[in-house]
């Protein structure tokens, strides 16, 4: 028993938890900064990856696919770490709305081809 608490039984679950460390990191601004990078790097590097215009561009083919892996693999290691979680996790939330807007905008335009 406590000298604190005599009246009260001994709980071994109730402990004095040290404060919380403050959340670091905006989830926000990983979310913004995501997706806005991913579709700067797409839309201003995939001008010219229409066959009538030679393909002038190192994102074709296979090569399309590094950056987001880059940016993934930074994603979760910045996720997994306690000081940058926010921040990692508003970049994972950013890749997915990239890819749900992105392929939204490829079906349009894909619809508006004519053959």
């Amino acid at each position: 028993m406590s000298e604190d608490k005599p009246d009260t039984p001994w709980d071994p679950f109730e402990q004095e938890n040290p404060p919380a460390e403050p959340k670091r990191g905006s989830m926000l601004l990983g979310i913004l900064l995501g997706a806005l990078a991913l579709y700067a790097l797409y839309f201003g590097t995939t001008a010219g990856i229409a066959p009538d215009q030679g393909y002038r561009t190192f994102l074709a083919g296979y090569a399309t696919f590094i950056p987001i892996a880059l940016y993934l693999a930074a994603a979760i290691v910045l996720a997994v770490r306690p000081r940058t979680s926010r921040l990692g996790a508003g970049l994972l939330i950013g890749l997915g709305i990239f890819t749900l807007l992105g392929g939204g905008i490829c079906v349009m335009a894909l619809s508006q081809m004519r053959g």
